[in-house]
């Protein structure tokens, strides 16, 4: 083998060392997207479950072999059942990671409100009001995911996008204000729906509810997610997992156009106004 080296008895060539970097890698990967979670406790039973049989079949049991040999042979099926959520979030942040993603080679996958360059003045001034009464907003801007199996889970309305539309919906006595907008091609596409909840063990305890569904929503997709907390009455814009928090007004406007329309940032907010990112 061309540019191999022995240890001891063992003969180990480059590609070698490349396939164990590699696997090591893999499982370094699939240790940080299980930590933290019931499914790592099920993948250690697994494999505790795997390296027992190993050792009763060299050991010649036939009968416990047999008997484990049957749950090992639907094995790849069971952790495809078990690990369901966790294999899709794996696949979506290969995906997201991708060179495609990077340089954004299919800009015609964008939503087209974009294109219509969406009025952002209402959900600013939306945003202002809401919080000025600590009452709690969270509005989903649609990109190039597909956003409609979260809209199809709360109340079709799809109607022009106003400020007087936006604080009905969130006044506290509305029926539809316990859940999420979601906006989709310049228009509010639905109300009251569900997002699904980010698992990701690293949140500040400190987000409640409203901002760990636009965080979980932003893990899935390329959404951008508006959220005015009820608790303080702080407003904050997620993209891609991050949270950038207490926005003042102009700074909302600016990181609005910013996600949605990938034009330049404007200056900060003024002195008071901090950002702080969570990686999530």
């Amino acid at each position: 083998m061309i540019g191999s080296f022995s240890i001891g008895f063992l003969r180990i060539g480059w590609i070698d060392v490349v396939d164990v970097l590699l696997v090591t890698v893999l499982f370094y990967q699939l240790y940080k997207l299980l930590t933290g979670s019931v499914a790592l406790k099920i993948f250690l039973g697994f494999m505790s479950i795997y390296l027992f049989y190993l050792v009763v079949k060299a050991a010649g049991m036939e009968l416990l072999t047999s008997i484990l040999g049957q749950f090992m042979s639907v094995g790849v099926l069971a952790g495809i059942i078990l690990f369901q959520q966790e294999i899709r979030r794996f696949l979506l942040n290969i995906g997201k990671a991708t060179a495609f993603e990077r340089m954004r080679m299919f800009p015609w996958r964008r939503d087209t409100d974009n294109a219509e360059r969406l009025n952002v003045t209402p959900f600013v001034e939306a945003a202002k009001s809401l919080a000025g009464k600590q009452t709690g907003a969270l509005i989903a801007f649609s990109l190039a995911s597909d956003l409609k199996p979260f809209a199809d889970t709360g109340d079709l309305i799809d109607a022009a996008v106003s400020k007087r539309l936006l604080l009905s919906i969130f006044n506290k006595t509305s029926p539809l204000h316990d859940g999420a907008v979601i906006i989709s091609r310049g228009r509010i596409k639905a109300a009251r729906c569900i997002l699904p909840v980010s698992e990701n063990p690293d949140v500040p305890a400190a987000l409640g509810l409203r901002h760990r569904a636009a965080i979980g929503l932003t893990e899935v997709t390329d959404a951008v997610v508006l959220v005015v907390s009820e608790e303080t009455g702080q407003i904050s814009l997620v993209r891609g997992g991050e949270v950038f928090r207490n926005l003042a007004p102009a700074d909302l406007r600016a990181r609005l156009n910013e996600f949605l329309f990938d034009a330049a940032p404007k200056p900060a907010a003024p002195a008071g106004a901090t950002t702080a990112e969570v990686a999530a």
